[in-house]
């Protein structure tokens, strides 16, 4: 007699408990594995509880939540002033932008973080997938920019803030990764000159600092527009990250590529599929799960690095910061709680990524490819 099957959920609620049970016994492992990772666990924990009751009582007990800087002074720094996050927020979070349109930054922020948490849910298919990641940049831009619609245009000068470091990070990855796939594909080319002069190019951004593209972005590139007629300061350091980022994704597709078996090359050729469908529907997208991590690790530090366009005077989250507190000596003794919260949403933004990489890696976006049909026949 057949035995009755468990329901899915059940099945689900099993597997999840297992895996829950085997992340315990790998940490149990690490910590405490050998003699010498308990010790270093053990000496750990002593630190923790020593220091964690101190470190409430500064950031949470004797602390001053409100924007009230006579009642920080009067703290001593014996409690955090958060207040300064508060008296500072606006500036921070938008930096410049006109009062009276706040809800432009405010709204394109939160398009570029809802294109984010869409990709990282996991339960997209391929094409929403690719519009939540691509979409909210443009969408962003068009609001940022304003004159439609009755809003008041505002020059890139006055960008800043969150919108502008999430800006850049996803207009930068959205540029990026299409070009640094087709660099990969290219230095695999059967033409020579082709090959040598991407290898010359990724080899040249390679070698020098995002810090030295961005100047030569800044001084240089004016120089090959007429007078007049120069892209403006935002969009000429775009261009410098979505090269200097490309050159180090297309490094990474194209180890993925090399790393590919050509037995699945040649069951494809046999089925009749040809090179361009081979590469859309079974390469490209196997290579791209498989290098899900050293991607995301080249987006978070691309998200991190934005903060070094302060260097040309386009003021994103830290910029804005720096700035807020330079214009302001009552408040600027609290400096360390505003880059608290300044390092909060830095980790925040890394922790999303980092989940999208890992959904990645399990296969579930982008996901999924379905040949179209025809192919083979």
């Amino acid at each position: 007699m057949s035995r009755a099957r468990p329901p899915e959920g059940a099945r689900t609620a099993t597997r999840q408990g297992q895996e829950h049970l085997t992340g315990l016994s790998r940490l149990r492992r690490i910590l405490f594995g050998d003699a010498l990772n308990t010790l270093l666990s053990l000496g750990v924990l002593a630190l923790l509880a020593w220091s964690l009751p101190a470190l409430l009582r500064w950031a949470l007990v004797e602390a001053q939540f409100t924007a009230d800087v006579g009642a920080c002074e009067a703290l001593d720094h014996r409690g955090a002033c958060w207040g300064v996050v508060a008296e500072k927020a606006r500036f921070i979070l938008l930096g410049r932008y006109p009062a009276e349109q706040a809800w432009c930054p405010a709204l394109a922020a939160l398009l570029i973080i809802g294109g984010w948490l869409g990709a990282a849910s996991g339960r997209l298919p391929g094409g929403a997938l690719a519009t939540c990641l691509l979409l909210p940049p443009v969408l962003a831009c068009a609001l940022l920019g304003g004159g439609f619609g009755g809003l008041e245009a505002v020059p890139t000068e006055l960008w800043g803030g969150l919108p502008l470091t999430l800006l850049l990070t996803g207009a930068g990855l959205a540029g990026a990764l299409p070009l640094g796939i087709a660099i990969a594909y290219g230095r695999r080319s059967s033409l020579p000159l082709l090959r040598a002069l991407l290898t010359a190019g990724v080899e040249l951004a390679r070698g020098i600092p995002l810090v030295a593209a961005l100047f030569m972005a800044s001084f240089l590139l004016p120089l090959f527009f007429p007078e007049g007629g120069g892209l403006d300061m935002l969009w000429r350091v775009l261009i410098a990250i979505v090269l200097f980022a490309a050159a180090y994704l297309s490094e990474i597709v194209r180890g993925g590529l090399q790393a590919f078996p050509a037995g699945q090359r040649d069951a494809a050729a046999a089925l009749g599929f040809s090179p361009w469908q081979t590469e859309r529907w079974i390469v490209l997208p196997q290579v791209l799960r498989q290098v899900a991590p050293s991607l995301a690790n080249s987006a978070i530090a691309l998200f991190k690095d934005t903060s070094l366009v302060t260097v040309v005077s386009l003021y994103e989250l830290t910029g804005a910061l720096g700035l807020a507190l330079a214009g302001d000596a009552q408040w600027r003794p609290f400096y360390l709680e505003a880059w608290l919260f300044i390092a909060a949403i830095y980790w925040m933004g890394c922790s999303l990524i980092s989940r999208l990489a890992r959904l990645a890696t399990r296969g579930a976006p982008p996901g999924p490819h379905t040949a179209p049909s025809g192919i083979g026949n």
